[in-house]
């Protein structure tokens, strides 16, 4: 690292900012069961199976009230077509509650998949780093004291929004982890409406929500390997201009590159929601 307080400002940054995008990288093919330790996890499943009571007390509530609303009399509970109907539907409903878990992990799994196969279709390994050029290190440090004045002011100012960008990133993707914790918790209650006519649009919701939360990965996984590209092609530097001007050109090309990351990031979440139409 360079002795030059300008540069060394500059490269901190960087590297907080490559620190977060690789976290990030990592966090994305990580399970919720592995988030942590698997602390977390192990606290959400005590909290599923206590649940469970809940959802097979309500299971049994929406189906009554399915049943009164969707029967005329009981005449038509007693037809067999009819009562296989709600025959399986009750036994489909149960299923949901008691293997809801399950059935949400392997959700997750497929979406993962796809998320190993666009990493895989791309050829990214990893994310790439953002590397301060030569060029600019080389112009800061010929500067002298008088010239590094300005410099100072542009790398404080450049450095604080890439670092803050990099930390609001990075909390997106746990804020994933934290609603794929509480829809998973909260589970067997949303699921239990499954087992009523009329009610079922409750659980729909539910399942077509989880599903969006779990494909927040892939749309953050492509804006990621979006700006990769752009990191492996660094905004370009006018060797000719002065120290400042080339400085905060650079940073100003940087920082919107990485603002349209974190907005795609950001906005994941409701681009996958259009998509499910939610």
């Amino acid at each position: 690292m360079s002795d030059n307080w300008v540069v060394q400002n500059l490269e901190n940054a960087l590297n907080t900012w490559n620190e977060k995008l690789a976290e990030i990288w990592q966090l994305i093919t990580q399970s919720p069961e592995n988030f942590k330790g698997g602390a977390i996890w192990k606290v959400i499943i005590d909290i599923h199976d206590a649940l469970q009571a809940v959802g097979l007390a309500l299971l049994v509530l929406f189906f009554m009230v399915g049943v009164m609303r969707t029967c005329g009399d009981f005449a038509q509970v007693k037809k067999p077509e009819h009562a296989l109907k709600l025959f399986i539907r009750f036994a489909l409903a149960k299923g949901a509650v008691t293997y809801g878990l399950e059935l949400m992990m392997a959700l997750f799994q497929i979406v993962q998949g796809v998320i190993a196969a666009i990493m895989k279709t791309a050829g990214f390994g990893e994310a790439q780093k953002t590397v301060l050029p030569t060029e600019i290190v080389t112009a800061v440090e010929d500067c002298g004291f008088l010239e590094s004045i300005p410099l100072w002011a542009v790398t404080l100012i450049g450095g604080l929004f890439i670092t803050v960008l990099s930390f609001i990133m990075i909390m997106s993707v746990y804020g994933r982890f934290f609603k794929l914790y509480l829809y998973t918790a909260i589970a067997p209650v949303p699921l239990s409406s499954f087992a009523g006519e009329p009610s079922q649009s409750v659980g729909r919701s539910f399942v077509k929500s989880y599903c969006a939360v779990c494909l927040e990965g892939a749309i953050i996984v492509l804006a990621c390997i979006i700006f990769s590209v752009f990191a492996a092609s660094p905004p370009a530097v006018n060797p000719n201009a002065v120290a400042v001007t080339m400085v905060w050109g650079y940073i100003g090309e940087l920082v919107f590159n990485m603002l349209v990351l974190v907005g795609a990031v950001k906005m994941a979440d409701r681009v996958v929601r259009e998509m499910m139409g939610l």
